[in-house]
């Protein structure tokens, strides 16, 4: 169960981070076996003088125009699977025209116990984990 975010220049438009959620979502059901109905994104902007990039950490990247796209999810995908998303997504966009090369991905994992979506309590005591 992810939730991704999406950290964006405020004039990226919202029809684009919808695309990059959508890519997003459909890289991780295919690489990472996530529930196709896991589907939560939350999109924060920010201007250019709020996001402080280096730009060239591994790698060139147009500061003013970087993504960042965290990702927390509930942990077990092996390193294989955490490596074919990161290839997976940065294809994905550049398939909408968006540079690959600005974008950052970060992954942060927790567990059933750390997530509740009802009044019922966490994912792991409403599922018998």
């Amino acid at each position: 169960m992810p939730l991704n975010k999406l950290h964006v220049p405020e004039n990226l438009p919202a029809r684009t981070c919808r695309q990059i959620n959508d890519l997003l979502h459909d890289s991780l059901v295919q690489t990472c076996a996530v529930n196709p109905d896991d589907y939560f994104c939350i999109v924060t902007r920010y201007a250019p003088e709020d996001m402080i990039l280096h730009p060239t950490f591994l790698g060139e990247r147009d500061v003013t125009a970087t993504i960042i796209i965290e990702i927390t999810l509930l942990s077990g995908r092996s390193d294989d699977q955490k490596e074919a998303l990161y290839v997976d997504v940065r294809k994905r966009l550049e398939g909408i025209e968006f540079s690959s090369q600005n974008s950052i991905i970060y992954l942060t994992e927790n567990g059933p116990i750390d997530w509740s979506f009802s009044e019922q309590g966490s994912v792991k005591k409403v599922l018998g984990l």
